[in-house]
């Protein structure tokens, strides 16, 4: 029994080796995960695509399943769903963090407003890993928004899961 647990931690351990969370210019990620804000939650979907040592541009997209409160009860299509244009500065090397770990802040520009995000990622194996990221709006395209066009348009957080591609 010994020897077994002996070699399953040297397998898991060969995998974290690894694993290598931002390779650089050609890399591919795709995240799916959950969204939540003020007012519902839902499902979040990301993909990015490296361009140089530290940085990536992608596009996320993010639609709520479920809506708290009665001034949002009826809102549609429309009102749940929102896509963004996204710039990553992939930085967990400048921070010399393990190559499994990434920490990426960038902008977004979204079908409701200009906004960044927070990310940070970790994988387990060369191709799965897990993230969670944090984005808010910088300058929303509607003055005050009420009821369903704060939808999309507030403090999210996600969490999920990232893949190599």
């Amino acid at each position: 029994m010994k020897k077994i647990s002996i070699a399953t931690f040297l397998l898991l351990s060969t995998f974290l080796i690894n694993a290598q969370a931002y390779k650089g210019k050609g890399d591919i990620k795709g995240q799916v995960g959950a969204n939540f804000q003020d007012g519902g939650n839902g499902i979040f979907v990301s993909s990015d695509f490296g361009i140089g040592e530290n940085m990536s541009y992608g596009f996320s997209a993010n639609y709520l399943l479920s809506l708290n409160g009665t001034s949002i009860d009826d809102a549609k299509f429309g009102d749940r769903i929102d896509v963004k244009a996204r710039f990553n500065a992939n930085i967990g090397n400048v921070f010399n963090l393990d190559k499994a770990m990434d920490i990426y802040p960038g902008l977004d520009l979204g079908l409701r407003n200009f906004g960044a995000h927070l990310g940070f990622r970790y994988f387990f194996t060369d191709g799965f890993g897990l993230f969670t990221e944090a984005g808010m709006p910088i300058a929303s395209y509607k003055t005050k928004p009420l009821g369903y066009e704060k939808l999309n348009n507030q403090f999210v957080f996600n969490i999920g899961m990232s893949f190599n591609l």
